[in-house]
């Protein structure tokens, strides 16, 4: 997941150029639209990964790690995105 979040900091000119793509939905803030589509790639990840390696679905605990994992970097994938 570290690799996941380190990849989508690296590529935010993507998430950057989804939320200009879709520039004509009414958000109230853009930034944090980019969060959410960013944030939302690290948990798609996270979802197919657990399925494909372990073939089957994250249990509770599993997910409660991801999600401390996403609490303690969101912090660095706001700001990536604040560079754009």
């Amino acid at each position: 997941m570290l690799e996941k979040i380190d990849e989508t900091v690296s590529n935010v000119g993507e998430v950057s150029q989804i939320v200009q793509s879709l520039g004509y939905i009414s958000v109230e803030s853009k930034a944090d639209f980019a969060l959410g589509i960013a944030i939302g790639r690290v948990y798609n990840s996270f979802h197919y990964q657990t399925r494909r390696a372990l073939k089957r679905n994250a249990t509770e605990k599993e997910f409660a790690e991801f999600l401390g994992i996403l609490a303690t970097k969101a912090g660095k994938i706001r700001k990536a995105l604040k560079k754009q």
